[in-house]
């Protein structure tokens, strides 16, 4: 081996040198083999010998007739482990092409592979290298098989898996006997949604899983409230708390869940469940523990609940003073000495029960050989726990959503702000590194959600409802001057194509000629804009025109108006062809289907409408690959190492060309799942 060891590696891709040979490493287990019939079998070492230290200087390269085998996690292969050369297979185990590789286990025993030989090319003529030991990199993931496995499993919130011990929903506990039931009809993994906590509005929409408050937090929906005193030695629940348990089991056992029902009872007995007895919870061993290996999250969060709690709303930049959150605001809401401090504990204990709980499901379903996989959400709500403390990392004035499709023809807007990459690179990722090391403590797999988002994100500007004018996040966008090579130039060009075309044909065509002379008076200026109307200030934002409704009490016909004129004007408002950049005037995108729009159908010029369909196609079908192949090889790899979870894919939707061979790559596996439409409810 010529030089030193590698060093970490700061791409996806590395080669290093190990004799007079190349060797192409990716990141993921690979596996180095030279050729059996390769002119010179000579074992090889990558990076150090057993036990060196990755960066060290690399050990001698041993010469043998036999085999050698190198295996790595890899930085850049400098974990790479050199596996002693071994005897060659007997003459009639012999193919052109094949060879058998060597894992390294310890320093006095290997595993050979076994399976189907491995067959390959080799430039054994017309190259500049002819006659030169070849050599074979083959990146197999996280292992191989002769057969494929196959496995079933099932897929349900946990708030469905209601037992007769549920209060008002499943709860982790449920779980158990869910476990079981896979255990003996032979399924082999168990799928949940979501689990975080979600209680942003404290109402029925927080039903809604995806939206998480917190990314370490789990919802207190899910705690048995029957088994949180289990912890504390001799202790039981005092006679008149079961009792009131028992109760609200029985009101809360309806056909449908009531969300604010069964949220107002399980905080009103887990405060009197820890007054009573829970607070003993805060002297054990175990309880410290897990305290300081969560407080960095759970005491923002015990903090950020409080406020909310205050302040009647989660949307924490009006909270004046404490809009910026710091450790001393933090260390000063939950000191000891405030008055309030009682329900700051509570809060812990609570997120420590639940854990408690979602643990002992985890490893009793490892004991009976059951996967429990988890779900993880693209987004987090902006009302949350994590945009609160690292605003940074989020872009804050944008949503996250979806370009039109069959399902919605507006495109979708989850109102999710979209995540800074580049702050979070600055610091490796970290934010993610905790949240996946967070999530593997109860699970052995996990579903991502929207796995597009590592690629690319479909962002929205700050001041849209609909998913109609966003654009792909990161993208190429559109100039000036790719318009200007293509014949458009000159004046009032930029505002043809930028700006919503409205025109008298249109406003009558939409709204009927009475309705017409009202709506184009209130919310346009009459002799600007491209077709002859502009949209006034206060009225130019979507979110405005669809928060348009009638006063309560308004009679039918008003109210059929009221929609009709909002519909008209979203119509209008996504009536352009290029949307600009909100940071970035110059940068342009086009609007999806730009071709069905009536601005696009009334161009005078054919040259114009055949450039921009082309454009159109080029931006959404052809021109990212690579930029989204590059962005994927960057975030990806930064989550999957946070963890040994099973990473499995949700790629459904608009999916690029690039997304499945990054898949394949990165080990990842596609997550679909048949769900059945009805479920049992398990005894």
């Amino acid at each position: 081996m010529n030089g030193a060891a590698p060093g970490r590696a700061s791409a996806s891709a590395l080669t290093t040198q190990i004799g007079n040979l190349n060797v192409t490493a990716r990141n993921g287990p690979v596996c180095y083999t030279p050729p059996v019939n390769s002119p010179s079998r000579a074992a090889a070492a990558a990076a150090g010998s057993p036990g060196q230290a990755p960066g060290a200087a690399p050990a001698a390269v041993p010469q043998a007739d036999g085999l050698g085998g190198v295996l790595g996690g890899v930085a850049a292969v400098g974990n790479a482990q050199y596996v002693a050369a071994m005897p060659p297979p007997p003459p009639q185990q012999q193919q052109p092409g094949s060879g058998i590789s060597a894992i390294f286990r310890n320093a006095t025993s290997t595993l050979l592979e076994v399976g189907e030989p491995r067959v390959c090319s080799l430039p054994l003529a017309g190259a500049a290298s002819m006659g030169a030991p070849a050599v074979v990199v083959r990146h197999d993931g996280f292992v191989r098989r002769d057969r494929l496995w196959r496995g079933a499993g099932l897929a349900l919130p946990v708030f469905a898996a209601r037992t007769r011990h549920s209060v008002g929903v499943g709860e982790f506990l449920d779980l158990i006997p869910l476990v079981d039931f896979a255990s003996a009809s032979g399924m082999r993994m168990v799928q949940v949604l979501p689990v975080n906590d979600t209680c942003v509005y404290n109402m029925w929409w927080d039903s809604y899983p995806y939206s998480t408050l917190s990314v370490h937090a789990l919802h207190p929906q899910y705690l048995a409230l029957r088994a949180t005193v289990d912890d504390i030695e001799g202790a039981s629940m005092p006679p008149d708390i079961s009792a009131e348990i028992e109760n609200a089991r029985v009101q809360l056992d309806g056909p449908d869940v009531d969300y604010e029902g069964t949220m107002a009872t399980k905080k009103r007995l887990c405060r009197k469940i820890f007054d009573a007895v829970g607070h003993k919870t805060l002297q054990t061993q175990a309880y410290k523990d897990w305290f300081a290996a969560s407080e960095h999250w759970v005491v923002p969060y015990a903090a950020f609940s409080f406020l909310r709690d205050l302040f009647g709303t989660a949307e924490h930049w009006r909270w004046g003073v404490m809009a910026k959150p710091s450790q001393q605001l933090l260390q000063d809401l939950t000191s000891p000495d405030k008055e309030w401090h009682s329900s700051i504990l509570c809060c812990y204990w609570v997120q420590y029960q639940l854990h408690r709980q979602l643990r002992q499901v985890s490893e009793y379903a490892a004991s009976k050989r059951v996967v429990l996989k988890g779900d993880l959400p693209i987004g987090v709500d902006k009302r949350s726990v994590d945009t609160w403390m690292e605003p940074h990392l989020f872009r804050m004035d944008k949503s996250t959503g979806s370009p039109p499709d069959f399902f919605d023809p507006n495109g979708q807007n989850w109102g999710f702000p979209t995540y800074n990459w580049e702050a979070m690179a600055e610091d490796d990722y970290l934010w993610w590194r905790r949240r996946l090391g967070h999530l593997s403590q109860y699970f052995h797999a996990y579903r991502i959600d929207h796995i597009l988002g590592f690629c690319r994100i479909w962002e929205i500007p700050g001041d849209c409802a609909t998913g109609m004018l966003g654009y792909f996040r990161p993208s190429i966008p559109i100039t000036a001057k790719d318009l200007e090579v293509r014949g458009m130039s000159g004046p009032g060009v930029l505002e043809r194509l930028t700006e919503p075309y409205v025109t008298k044909a249109l406003l009558k065509k939409l709204f009927g000629p009475e309705l017409a002379l009202e709506v184009s008076a209130r919310y346009f200026i009459e002799g600007e804009g491209p077709g002859g109307y502009r949209f006034r200030p206060e009225y130019y934002s979507e979110k405005v025109l669809w928060e348009l409704k009638e006063r309560p009490g308004s009679p039918d016909w008003l109210v059929e108006e009221i929609a009709k004129t909002r519909k008209g004007l979203l119509t209008l408002r996504q009536n352009l062809i290029l949307v600009r950049d909100p940071e970035d005037p110059q940068r342009l995108y086009p609007r999806f289907g730009l071709m069905g729009t009536s601005s696009y159908k009334e161009l005078p010029d054919a040259g114009w409408r055949s450039a921009l369909s082309q454009l159109h196609d080029d931006y959404f079908y052809k021109r990212h690959d690579a930029l989204w192949r590059s962005h994927a090889l960057k975030t990806l790899p930064a989550i999957m190492a946070a963890s040994d979870m099973l990473i499995c894919g949700e790629d459904l939707g608009f999916v690029p060309n690039c997304l499945p061979p990054v898949m394949q790559v990165q080990c990842l596996l596609p997550g679909d799942v048949q769900c059945l439409s009805r479920l049992v409810r398990f005894l």
